[in-house]
C-alpha cells in the first residue's frame, strides 16, 4: 500500500487471522503498544519436524469463556515483553496474516492470557504501520462483516 490509499481503522475492529482458524475477533487498535497480543492460555511449547511450533486455546469471544478454540503456530521468536503496567513476561512469538476488511498482511503476535482484559487481542502500532492509519474518534470503521481478502505486500 502507498501512502494514498492506507486503510483507516478505528480505535477498535472487528479482525481475522485466518491461518488459526478463529471466528471473528474484536481487537483494539492501541498505538501505544509495539506488539500486538492475542489472548491466549494453556501455551504448550513443541517441535515438530524440527521446527519450534506453539499450541494454545483462546476463548475468542469477550464474556465467552465457554467457547474454546485451540490453534498451532509457528514460533518466531520468545521475548520479554513489558506490559503497560511495567510488568515483565516472557512470550511466545508467532507471525501470522491479519485480515482487516478486504485486506491482509503478516503481523507478529505475542501470546499471553487476556481473560482479565476487555478485549482478545491487541493490534499494536508495529502490526499497522505502512498499512494503517487510525481514526481515535471512531470504532469498527471497516465493520462487522468480514469479506475476502486482498494480499497487501
Amino acid at each position: 500500500m502507498t501512502d494514498d490509499n492506507l486503510l483507516i481503522v478505528g480505535w477498535r475492529e472487528w479482525i481475522r487471522l485466518p491461518d488459526l482458524d478463529l471466528p471473528p475477533v474484536k481487537a483494539k487498535v492501541d498505538t501505544g503498544a509495539r506488539t500486538s497480543c492475542l489472548h491466549a492460555f494453556s501455551i504448550r511449547p513443541f517441535f515438530e519436524n524440527g521446527q519450534q511450533r506453539v499450541e494454545f486455546q483462546i476463548h475468542p469471544k469477550q464474556l465467552n469463556t465457554e467457547l474454546v478454540v485451540t490453534c498451532t503456530a509457528d514460533v518466531l521468536d520468545k521475548r520479554t515483553v513489558t506490559d503497560s503496567g511495567g510488568h515483565k513476561e516472557d512470550r511466545w512469538v508467532i507471525q501470522t496474516p491479519l485480515s482487516i476488511g478486504e485486506h491482509q498482511w503478516p503481523i507478529e503476535i505475542t501470546l499471553s492470557s487476556r481473560d482479565d482484559m476487555r478485549f482478545r487481542m491487541l493490534l499494536g502500532r508495529n502490526a499497522i504501520k505502512r498499512f494503517a492509519l487510525v481514526d481515535s474518534s471512531r470504532s469498527y470503521v471497516i465493520g462487522k462483516r468480514m469479506k475476502k481478502p486482498k494480499i497487501s505486500s
